[in-house]
């Protein structure tokens, strides 16, 4: 039972791992509303090291469409508007040579199912993540057989990770509504 035990930790563990990263990709979806989540993966020349943007830049929401970066050191502004153009977040960047803005334009009701769509995909590959660690724990238990474990234990062990797998898909279906009340929210 304790090899079970095992498995079905590391299932959790790793189940865990994909709802993290589904939060991760569904922070870059935007809704109309700016976080300073929208600018995460932004990486910029800093002295000749790719840094992330947090490193070199404090990044504020001042008002509910608008982000604004203050580099650390004026003479990074040009750095850091380059690398928000290059990074393909569709939002250009404003710099009156102290901050650099970013509006954040209202979004269409078009718009704004794209984007549920969008989301709907990032959610759907987050439960194909979740059944494959699923099947993953239960071909190492069902290889336990062969190592003496009992047939009902194994069967005891298949239905506990069942049963986290469909906690874990309630979990990405309700993550999915939040963001889709979110994005529809005007």
């Amino acid at each position: 039972m304790e090899e079970i035990e095992f498995y079905i930790d590391a299932a959790k563990e790793t189940m865990d791992g994909a709802l993290k990263h589904l939060t991760i990709e569904l922070s870059k979806i935007r809704a109309g509303k700016a976080t300073p989540a929208m600018l995460d993966g932004i990486q910029v020349d800093y002295y000749g090291m790719m840094t992330p943007l947090t490193g070199a830049a404090s990044i504020t929401v001042p008002e509910a469409r608008t982000i604004v970066v203050k580099p650390f050191e004026r003479k990074m502004i040009p750095e850091v508007e380059k690398a928000i153009r290059n990074s393909n977040i569709g939002l250009a960047p404003m710099n009156d040579g102290e901050v650099i803005r970013l509006n954040i334009p209202p979004t269409t009701e078009e718009r704004r199912k794209e984007l549920v769509k969008k989301a709907k995909a990032e959610i759907e590959v987050a439960k194909v993540n979740v059944r494959k660690v699923r099947q993953e724990a239960n071909d190492s238990i069902r290889k336990l057989k062969n190592d003496g474990v009992s047939e009902d234990a194994v069967k005891a062990g298949e239905e506990r990770v069942q049963k986290l797998t469909d906690s874990y898909i309630v979990k990405v279906d309700s993550i999915f509504a939040d963001k889709e009340k979110d994005i529809m929210s005007v």
